[in-house]
């Protein structure tokens, strides 16, 4: 007795029946998820290594600084409410998380940079764009492997500030979007079924003639 099995990329269950259209839009939505979430990633770097960060740290940088953390909780504030009103509230979380997290770094890295440009010695070695950008993804997993480090005071509460932010990121972001993920399932749940818009309804009697 032979059994039918999936066959490569064809799409079709281990009977031979293709997947249920609830498993296609699924997979469908979390293929968007991911794509949208590659997209900024890519736009949001392309954008550091492209923007003319040729001004020296300054008390104007340092003000376009906190208007960039602002602008990150404003972001995340955005997604906040987008993944309760989502139709799939786990993946929006999941872009959600992304697009904040790199925007972050790249904010962080962009002042590294600055500051070594203004302040030379800031750092251990002189900094590039990739080296800011690497410097800030391991304060930010707190690798730390002691190839770059913080020397002027001023390098350290910047590096400071990315270590709280982070673990405010880490750790309070992820709590609220856990809740605003359950939030948009409970709304879900709540929302009727619509009912069908030609025929009669279960238990429903059909309307009469004229």
């Amino acid at each position: 007795m032979s059994e039918t099995t999936s066959g490569g990329g064809t799409g079709r269950t281990s009977s031979g029946a293709p997947p249920p259209a609830g498993l296609r839009s699924r997979r469908g939505a979390a293929a968007v998820a991911v794509a949208r979430a590659l997209s900024v990633a890519v736009g949001l770097v392309t954008a550091y290594y492209l923007l003319p960060l040729d001004e020296r740290l300054s008390a104007g940088t340092s003000v376009l600084l906190v208007c960039g953390l602002l602008a990150v909780l404003l972001v995340f504030r955005w997604e906040v409410r987008a993944v309760a009103r989502s139709p799939h509230p786990r993946l929006r979380a999941v872009e959600g998380l992304a697009a904040t997290l790199v925007l972050f770094l790249v904010l962080f890295a962009g002042s590294y940079y600055l500051l070594d440009r203004s302040a030379p010695g800031s750092f251990s070695e002189s900094l590039d764009r990739t080296d800011a950008l690497y410097f800030a993804l391991t304060t930010f997993c707190t690798v730390g492997f002691g190839d770059i480090a913080a020397r002027s005071q001023t390098g350290r509460v910047l590096t400071m500030v990315q270590m709280a932010g982070g673990l405010l990121l880490v750790g309070v972001a992820a709590r609220v979007l856990a809740s605003a993920v359950q939030a948009g399932l409970d709304r879900q749940r709540r929302e009727p079924t619509a009912p069908p818009r030609s025929g009669a309804g279960p238990g429903e009697e059909p309307e009469a003639g004229p």
